[in-house]
């Protein structure tokens, strides 16, 4: 057996609820519909910029409905640009190709500012659904946060125009908690891969955070609760799906969306562990906890604000709180090498990439740079490069 077919043999069992909510889309989407029958709003989101708490508030359901597949992207490139980012592609083709079974049951589309690409596809989806649209800063300055503030007070006030629901301190605080506590499993879980005998591979602690952008949050905590079980069972028994010899190796750029794996599965296949993702579908979506400490609905709101602000964009100049933060996982994680994974035409992470990887070299930390998009065509030549970066490693 080899080492990628004793990880695949050696998955926990737990794993498989969370294969399900990112694959079974008809089932979920009916879910929602029913949900939707009794009265709740559904939103469709496109970021972790987007505050759960106020949604979950106002009783509305979140569902991430950014595309990760090449199969929508032939469509998409009959109607938009080619040279755009394939999240981007891949999301306006599933949306406007009515491939996406969640976006005839979203009531509204919250987008945000982070990129240019985006921007335009907030306008162009303007006919097909109800978009409003975040405007996040890209500086982290005093009147920068005051903007921010008050760009979520607004998205408060959208709520419960949506929903015909006030949001109140209570209701708010008690939504605080659920979505807290879901970083919180969420941290745990990641936080067995720092190691050395690591109880679940690079591509299924993927998986969960993936899932946890799909799944009702408080069955989430549930799901992933009895996942750290079965791991901290695991990491007890020194039960390690990776040989010692396996790199460790940190993924940081941009995010992998469902049902996108291809780094991942990639660098394990050649018998090395992901053992961090720094991305939106990692670290960012998970770290730093909205403070429980207010004792009104402003407080709680700007605490909400100041929280999502934490979040290291690659839309945000200047960011050296983006490169430090590598640099600390890179740490904490005693990664080997890191792979910068830019998607192609992402000029925000490629050219933050430059810098990142000059600080890198500075610290002796190898890295590698692959810029990539939804197809297979370029594995060959991906698989040449990692390969290359393993070696050094070696």
């Amino acid at each position: 057996m080899n080492s990628h077919d004793k990880v695949e043999a050696l998955r926990p069992k737990s794993i498989v609820y969370f294969d399900n909510i990112t694959s079974d889309h008809t089932d979920h989407a009916k879910e929602l519909s029913d949900k939707k029958s009794m009265g709740n709003k559904v939103l469709g989101t496109f970021c972790i910029y987007v505050p759960e708490e106020i949604a979950l508030a106002a009783g509305a359901m979140t569902i991430a409905l950014c595309g990760g597949t090449q199969i929508s992207i032939p469509h998409a490139e009959s109607i938009f640009p080619r040279d755009i980012c394939p999240l981007i592609k891949s999301t306006l083709g599933l949306l406007f190709g009515e491939m996406c079974p969640y976006f005839p049951i979203v009531d509204m589309a919250v987008g945000e500012t982070t990129c240019d690409g985006k921007k335009k596809a907030w306008e162009a989806l303007t006919s097909l659904k109800p978009v409003y649209v975040m405007e996040v800063p890209h500086k982290k300055e005093r009147i920068d946060k005051q903007l921010w503030l008050e760009e979520v007070k607004l998205f408060k006030e959208k709520m419960e125009e949506l929903s015909g629901k006030t949001i109140t301190f209570e209701n708010l605080m008690k939504s605080v908690k659920v979505i807290n506590r879901k970083r919180q499993v969420l941290a745990e879980m990641h936080g067995f891969r720092k190691n050395f005998v690591i109880p679940i591979s690079g591509k299924d602690a993927l998986l969960v955070t993936q899932a946890a952008l799909f799944d009702d949050p408080e069955r989430f905590i549930l799901k992933a609760g009895i996942l750290n079980k079965e791991l901290k069972n695991r990491l007890d028994k020194k039960i390690k799906i990776f040989p010692d010899s396996a790199k460790r190796i940190m993924i940081a750029g941009c995010p992998t969306v469902v049902p996108n794996m291809k780094i991942h599965r990639l660098v394990e296949t050649l018998g090395s562990a992901v053992v961090c993702d720094e991305t939106c579908t990692g670290y960012r979506y998970y770290a730093n906890l909205v403070d429980e400490n207010a004792s009104n609905l402003d407080e709680l709101l700007k605490n909400i604000a100041e929280r999502y602000m934490q979040i290291n964009c690659s839309c945000f100049t200047p960011n050296q709180e983006r490169i430090q933060q590598v640099i600390d996982l890179v740490r904490e994680y005693q990664v080997d090498g890191v792979i910068q994974y830019i998607l192609q035409y992402c000029h925000g992470y490629n050219m933050e990439a430059v810098k990142l990887e000059q600080e890198l070299k500075r610290l002796k930390i190898p890295t590698l740079k692959l810029e990539a998009d939804y197809s297979e065509e370029d594995i060959g030549q991906l698989k040449v490069r990692v390969e290359a970066l393993l070696e050094i490693l070696d």
